[in-house]
């Protein structure tokens, strides 16, 4: 039988009531469940550990990734899953995510917004079912101390999204597009986000047969002025990402690495408002270490 936790004004049951909270126990520690290394609080160069290393949990492979490959079924059982799934379910889902934040000790979380709250039948709906979830989410936050690193849009999963969001050729796709990031800002905003990042997924091309590089790259440019100006009507200062990432779900992506992303910035006048996200494996598939795009971004102090 599970625990009971109160959880701001709703009671849920406790997803690790075997688990405490997780604590630095130095390096002689045989204890799978400690902080071997990792002292939060102690003052390394003038600042703490916890500065240092600012760890984010993100949402979609800790809460969301079901442990499945392209030819199998999904290996990973998790009680607060559902995929697809109702707005209780993501509710509850929010609630395992805060326990497993507070009892790892991090300071911050990420996500998709459709790794926080389901999509509904119709782009109002879908917005409501995230409004509503991103309130339990708020509460969380102010109940535990827990801060959101950076908020983004999934635009790649939805089969609307198979040639792409920003680069897509059909409009209303773009325009839906649009209006979904609108929306995953508000909503990023409204949590207090210390930044917002974008992952061109599907943003690219699978053949060179049937593209228009130079209009889908105008298109693109468009759309992050669009969102640039949004964020001055909303008041935000959070800090706007791209990730680049050259391949994988499309044969190729516009944001290729970072020098590619830093060179489309300042073609389209954009090179003030945007800093890159640098992933490692994304660097690996672009044929760099890490190391090389963390460094050529830092060079140009972005």
């Amino acid at each position: 039988m599970a625990l009971r936790r109160s959880f701001g004004t709703a009671s849920r049951s406790e997803f690790f009531p075997t688990v405490s909270k997780i604590k630095f126990e130095g390096a002689e520690s045989r204890n799978p469940l400690a902080y071997r290394y990792y002292d939060a609080d102690k003052v390394i160069l003038g600042k703490s550990m916890r500065d240092w290393c600012r760890f984010s949990v993100v949402y979609w492979h800790t809460f969301r990734g079901s442990g499945l490959d392209i030819f199998g079924a999904p290996t990973l059982n998790r009680p607060w899953d559902n995929l697809g799934g109702d707005v209780e379910a993501a509710k509850d889902r929010a609630h395992a995510a805060f326990e497993f934040f507070t009892k790892l000790g991090v300071d911050y979380y990420a996500f998709h917004d459709r790794d926080v709250a389901p999509e509904g039948n119709t782009l109002r709906e879908t917005n409501q079912i995230l409004e509503t979830v991103s309130d339990t989410l708020l509460d969380l936050q102010k109940e535990t101390g827990v801060k959101l690193l950076w908020g983004t849009a999934n635009m790649f999963s939805h089969p609307r999204f198979a040639n792409g969001g920003s680069t897509n050729p059909d409009f209303e796709v773009y325009a839906y597009c649009a209006a979904q990031v609108k929306k995953a800002m508000d909503v990023t905003q409204k949590l207090g986000g210390e930044g917002y990042t974008f992952w061109g997924g599907r943003e690219g091309y699978f053949s060179l047969l049937n593209t228009n590089l130079r209009r889908e790259l105008d298109h693109a440019a468009t759309f992050f002025r669009m969102a640039v100006e949004h964020k001055k009507n909303i008041g935000a200062d959070f800090q706007f990402y791209i990730e680049p990432k050259p391949r994988e779900p499309t044969k190729h992506q516009y944001d290729y690495d970072a020098q590619t992303v830093m060179g489309f910035l300042k073609e389209y006048g954009l090179e003030e408002h945007f800093k890159c996200n640098i992933e490692p494996n994304h660097t690996t598939l672009a044929g760099h270490e890490f190391e090389h795009d963390i460094m050529i971004a830092s060079a140009y102090n972005m």
